[in-house]
């Protein structure tokens, strides 16, 4: 039986695409949703713990939406809307489309229910069926078509993490799926792998889909450097913590260090002391900490701050790409069951952890490469217009399907985001 995974793979991979070619990977990511969703009580899937998380069932129905509102709206002649009111609840930031309900107000939206909004991704999924009747779509609806599945990817992604967020603020410690506590590894020495530099060149440039932030493929230089083999560990951080690195204001730059006194910041997100151990809050219930494991929910400002204190900095996302482009994206992503970051184990030498596992913070603000220029129409606001006052993160995590992740694939989020799956990896100068 072929996964998501061969099913999104295999549709990147064709040319002109057919109606079977969208249905499958259509199929596939929509049924993966609901996997994600099935375990959740519709409690669990109304709530909102801040304003940068959603609700669970918002992200079932916005991503009904991107679909009803780019593909089916447009496409299928005299389409009625499952619910008119729906445009407005659920559009996420589509100022081009019109209204949008107030983000920090979604755990607001009692109704509609669970269950409608499961009829609503029924009827977007039965009118979709009905599009694909047609044997040859025109390149650019199957290109929409390409970029709703890997944005669904995205949400998959967001229900998790925001979930996680929720459930920590649970005494109860609601664990989404149980798992056996593995016996602690051994923590790896770094090795450090140099990198010759030169003129290269960096962004999305072959075949397959792409976001329209990774293009267009242009040259840069790099000096020589060095990457880190694997991903820095609890065990490191700790010793960082225990350093006093949130004690000292040399280690973090002002920003952070106004973030870290005004927020309180001790630790990364989800971990806690107790009778001398460490503790962290996982998908999985409240475990101890690992010490082998990678240092994940980590911002931009305390991964920076740990850099200087290892006499290290972090890599620039030119550097990171061009380390990772021959390497095939694999590793500890969604579909292995886990939703947590691995340790390294025994693998072999080499660089390590590249995919998978967590984000890795650059060192490189998300702005546009040269010669950038957003689509025409609502679709050009998917990116874009983000480019402004966010860190790049690269590599996909534990919660990143590993048919969506890819070398030039260019994550962003704001310096103090702490809720993703985010972690660290060094870099030097050669």
């Amino acid at each position: 039986m072929r996964t998501a995974l061969d099913l999104v793979r295999s549709f990147q991979a064709n040319e002109p695409r057919s109606a079977a070619d969208l249905a499958a990977p259509y199929r596939a990511v929509r049924r993966a949703t609901e996997s994600l969703v099935a375990p959740l009580s519709s409690e669990d899937c109304a709530l909102q713990s801040m304003p940068d998380c959603s609700p669970t069932k918002w992200h079932m129905a916005h991503t009904s939406w991107f679909f009803e509102t780019f593909v089916l709206e447009p496409t299928l002649a005299g389409y009625q809307w499952f619910n008119p009111t729906f445009r407005v609840l659920f559009n996420s930031y589509y100022q081009s489309v019109g209204e949008q309900y107030a983000r920090p107000r979604r755990a607001l939206l009692t109704r509609p229910s669970l269950d409608e909004v499961k009829r609503y991704r029924q009827h977007v999924d039965e009118q979709m069926a009905a599009l694909f009747e047609n044997p040859n779509p025109s390149h650019e609806l199957a290109a929409i078509v390409e970029l709703g599945i890997h944005h669904e990817q995205q949400h998959q992604e967001l229900i998790l993490t925001d979930l996680k967020h929720l459930f920590s603020f649970n005494p109860l410690h609601p664990v989404y799926q149980p798992r056996a506590i593995e016996p602690i590894a051994a923590i790896k020495t770094i090795e450090w792998m140099g990198f010759e530099g030169g003129l290269t060149s960096i962004g999305h440039g072959g075949s397959g889909f792409a976001f329209d932030n990774e293009g267009p493929r242009h040259r840069v230089y790099l000096q020589s450097y060095r990457l880190a083999s694997r991903l820095v560990t609890n065990g490191e951080f700790v010793a960082f913590i225990e350093a006093g690195g949130y004690d000292r204001p040399e280690y973090w730059l002002s920003d952070g260090w106004n973030k870290i006194c005004a927020e309180s910041w001790r630790h990364p997100l989800y971990w806690e002391r107790r009778d001398g151990a460490w503790f962290v809050h996982t998908l999985h219930g409240f475990v101890p900490l690992d010490l082998s494991e990678p240092a994940c929910h980590i911002s931009y400002y305390e991964a920076d701050a740990y850099a200087h204190f290892a006499g290290a900095r972090l890599p620039t996302e030119m550097e990171w790409e061009h380390a990772a482009e021959r390497i095939q994206p694999a590793g500890n992503f969604v579909e292995s069951g886990r939703f947590h970051p691995a340790p390294l184990g025994n693998a072999d030498g080499g660089m390590q952890q590249l995919f998978g596992d967590v984000w890795e913070w650059t060192a490189s603000s998300y702005s546009p490469y040269p010669g950038f220029t957003p689509p025409a129409g609502a679709l050009g606001e998917y990116n874009g217009k983000f480019m402004s006052s966010q860190m790049v993160l690269r590599g996909g995590s534990c919660a990143t399907p590993m048919s969506h992740i890819r070398a030039s694939y260019r994550n962003f989020f704001p310096p103090d985001a702490r809720w993703q799956f985010s972690g660290i990896r060094l870099a030097h100068d050669a």
